[in-house]
């Protein structure tokens, strides 16, 4: 009996923390209440650092204002039957020659003035296929970088009257027929109020 109590003393003052080997919590005035953690300087944030500024890839001012000038100042395109996109030599000349022929009761009709490269090799890949000869199909249709009408240097008419008109009184303007075997076919020649040189029989290519 006195062993038992003694070991439950022993239990009983380890359990309330009087042990031998352990000091008693000596409690003071303002000390925490058992169970809270001790105050403490409340701990200061680290700055969050400030994210780089992400950099959107540079694109070269100078290339996007040459596309849009490029753009802008791009010709638009003209029918083939104005005289719109002649050079300005010729379509200034031709303006002249069509009020007088108008005055003289005349109308001159413009059929084909400035052609696209795709229009004028279309037109020789079938004089090409029509003559059979690449000489032969020159006499009529040039290649594109040999046309005048690509240059905007060169105009077709219509109708008879008109071609006739043109080739009489084309000198006065400086507007003459090139070719013998073309009466409608008209270019700036001479200047105004000189003679017309001779014409060629035919359009021959550089190349021949």
């Amino acid at each position: 009996m006195g062993g038992s109590l003694l070991l439950w003393h022993a239990q009983l003052g380890e359990f309330l923390g009087l042990a031998a080997d352990k000091e008693p919590v000596v409690s003071t005035v303002g000390a925490p209440a058992v169970g809270e953690p001790p105050a403490s300087t409340p701990a200061t944030r680290a700055p969050k650092p400030t994210p780089k500024p992400t950099r959107t890839p540079s694109t070269s001012p100078k290339t996007t204002e040459k596309s849009e000038q490029t753009e802008t100042t791009e010709k638009p395109a003209v029918r083939e039957e104005s005289i719109e996109g002649l050079s300005p030599k010729l379509r200034s000349r031709l303006k002249k020659a069509i009020t007088a022929a108008d005055r003289d009761g005349v109308t001159i009709r413009i059929t084909s003035a400035r052609r696209t490269s795709t229009k004028q090799q279309r037109l020789f890949n079938e004089a090409l296929q029509q003559y059979g000869s690449y000489k032969v199909a020159t006499r009529w249709v040039l290649p594109p970088k040999y046309s005048a009408h690509v240059q905007g240097k060169a105009v077709d008419i219509g109708p008879t009257a008109a071609m006739t008109w043109l080739n009489q009184n084309g000198w006065r303007y400086g507007v003459c027929r090139r070719y013998d075997n073309e009466p409608w076919h008209f270019e700036a020649l001479s200047a105004p109020g000189k003679k017309c040189p001779p014409r060629e029989p035919h359009a021959v290519a550089k190349s021949d």
